[in-house]
């Protein structure tokens, strides 16, 4: 069995071989890494890798919490630290230029003389890596004690290119801390708000917490330990930007493949999560801008405002490629100083333009530019966000513009959609029944229902049966996750009606395992009660064992001429079946022509 080194009941001669085991690792080096991909939560591909160190095989030191436990407590953290970031490095399989290296360093780390960004940048350069590729994660477990000391060295390492992340954020004491007094780039998000979070309000209330903030201070998210298709589901719909765990990929030495199945269901619920002004992207509201070269004299600038009252500002570009912005207001600023036009009256405007203005790509959605563009510095909120086509000028657009399309796209939405689960409304179920109709191929639509909601409401209040009503959203939601394929639909008729809309081949699994799903966890909302009647709508009780839910699975053909009515007629009748019957249950009918079912 293998000693654990904080032990403190381990005698001399255990204590002697470990300190020897550990000079003998650094002595020959003797420890490797391994790469855990971080999966983009937007659309499945692979933002890079976090390198995670491994002792030995068959050393008491194997573990790397073990490894660098112990070296901490024997003062040999710098040294194995140095020794990992190089091994991480040499060992990485980088495939494509915009890809990512997470090393983990600890917060003591940063204090040490020898840790200087030359010597990574050699072994960077050796191995065709560029410091933007890599990311500096700093474990929040252990505590920064002097935030300005570390913000000042991380300073140093952001101007030579690197990025910084805060690791385990959520196990830690100084989670908040350390992300306001840093500004990281990534925050990567303690597996233990990770796990279950589909079951938990609270976790739920704190991971949506997190990404509020961090969409407002320009940070992404990474969710750590995924394991569960439920827990996936749940953070791709709540905007979590990317994600780690076993479900995704688990350590290894070669490049990850992320399963297509996978990959699918990721965008499938990115979708779900961007249906307000998904179909608005930045590339719609191009407004014809002014483009100057970026050797064009400042005085060329400063005639054209003065002729152009309205221009809010210019482009500035080089062969056709947009590198910098110039305000009016800000021009005239600077123009305005005592010998501000004997200064720059015939200098070249890139001498004082915005060299770091907002672009973005024409494909991209307005929400993003929106993040992007109001957590700028606040003397740079208003100032024209620079749209390009395939890198080239295309135009810009204002905040205004944008905040309109926003608000605009909002309204509609929040005219057709449910706003309690945020699922598609009566006007969005009828399009999407009305498509599958005209596309004549074969599909089948469940209508869901709950048995006793009203009594369920009645005895625990309005805000518990809200909570049924999002329950049921979700099983429905997690169940085509689960059986369903990507281009399934769910709807909130209303209250306690759904409708989910399938092309599954098995659709009575699907039923199934809603059911499954439904009963296995509905328990949960009861309080601790434990229920063996319920009462119906005229108070009258009724031997059941709580809340139920029930199915009306119509099953429609190739070929026949299925209409709408139909549909609804056969509905009706099923649900009256269903009713009839105590417990959670579906009852199925098919109708029109063909070899569907």
């Amino acid at each position: 069995m293998a000693t654990n080194p904080s032990d403190s009941s381990m005698n001399d001669r255990d204590h002697t071989l470990l300190r020897n085991e550990m000079l003998e690792i650094l002595r020959n080096q003797s420890i490797h890494s391994v790469y855990q991909p971080i999966i983009s939560l937007k659309n499945g591909t692979v933002l890079g890798y976090e390198a995670l160190t491994r002792g030995p095989e068959n050393s008491p030191l194997h573990s790397p919490l073990t490894l660098f436990s112990y070296a901490e407590q024997e003062g040999m953290l710098y040294r194995l630290d140095r020794l990992a970031r190089e091994k991480a490095i040499h060992g990485a399989f980088l495939a494509r230029k915009n890809e990512l290296l997470f090393i983990n360093i600890s917060a003591a780390i940063l204090y040490d003389p020898l840790f200087v960004p030359g010597k990574t940048l050699e072994m960077l350069e050796a191995h065709g890596i560029q410091p933007g590729q890599i990311v500096f994660e700093i474990t929040e477990r252990s505590s920064i004690e002097d935030f300005s000391m570390a913000k000042k060295i991380l300073e140093h390492y952001r101007h030579q290119g690197y990025r910084i992340a805060i690791d385990d954020a959520g196990a830690g004491y100084s989670s908040l801390q350390a992300i306001a007094e840093l500004q990281p780039d990534f925050i990567k998000v303690d597996k233990s708000l990770i796990q279950d979070v589909y079951r938990s309000k609270t976790k739920e209330a704190i991971m949506e917490s997190f990404v509020s903030f961090a969409q407002k201070l320009n940070i992404q998210i990474i969710a750590e330990g995924i394991e569960r298709q439920e827990e996936l589901l749940y953070l791709t719909r709540m905007g979590v930007h990317f994600g780690q765990g076993y479900l995704l990929g688990r350590p290894g030495t070669e490049k990850a493949v992320v399963a297509p199945e996978l990959a699918e269901s990721i965008i499938q619920q990115r979708k779900i999560r961007d249906n307000i002004g998904s179909a608005w992207t930045i590339g719609d509201l191009i407004t014809a801008t002014a483009t100057f070269d970026s050797k064009a004299l400042i005085s060329e600038v400063a005639s054209y405002f003065k002729n152009n009252l309205h221009a809010p500002g210019v482009v500035i570009v080089s062969n056709d490629v947009p590198v910098g912005l110039m305000m009016r207001e800000s021009l005239f600023q600077q123009l305005a100083g005592q010998y501000g036009f004997s200064l720059f009256w015939n200098r070249s405007i890139d001498q004082i333009m915005d060299k770091q203005p907002l672009i973005v790509d024409e494909h991209t959605p307005v929400e993003n530019v929106s993040q992007l563009a109001t957590s700028r510095d606040i003397n740079n909120l208003y100032d024209l966000v620079v749209i390009t086509s395939k890198g080239k000028m295309a135009g810009a657009c204002s905040i205004r513009s944008i905040l309109e399309c926003i608000t605009n796209a909002r309204m509609e939405s929040a005219k057709v959609a449910s706003p309690l689960t945020g699922l598609p409304g009566n006007i969005q179920i009828h399009r999407e029944l009305s498509k599958r109709l005209l596309e004549k191929k074969g599909f089948s639509v469940i209508y869901a229902d709950l048995d006793y909601f009203k009594w369920f409401n009645d005895r625990y209040g309005f805000q518990k049966g809200d909570q049924l009503i999002q329950y049921t959203a979700d099983v429905i939601q997690q169940s085509l996750f689960a059986c369903g394929l990507p281009h399934d639909f769910v709807g909130h008729i209303g209250g306690d009606d759904f409708i989910a809309i399938t092309s599954s081949d098995e659709p009575e699994k699907l039923c199934k395992e809603i059911i499954r799903r439904f009963d296995q966890g509905v328990r949960l909302l009861y309080e601790g009660d434990d229920w063996l009647y319920v009462e119906d709508r005229n108070g009258n009780k009724v031997d059941n064992a709580g809340v139920t839910i029930s199915l009306s699975l119509i099953i429609c053909g190739t070929a026949g001429s299925v209409t709408l009515e139909q549909i609804s007629q056969a509905s009706a009748k099923l649900k009256k079946m269903s009713k009839e019957h105590p417990g959670s249950i579906y009852h199925c009918a098919c109708i029109g022509d063909g070899d569907y079912v």
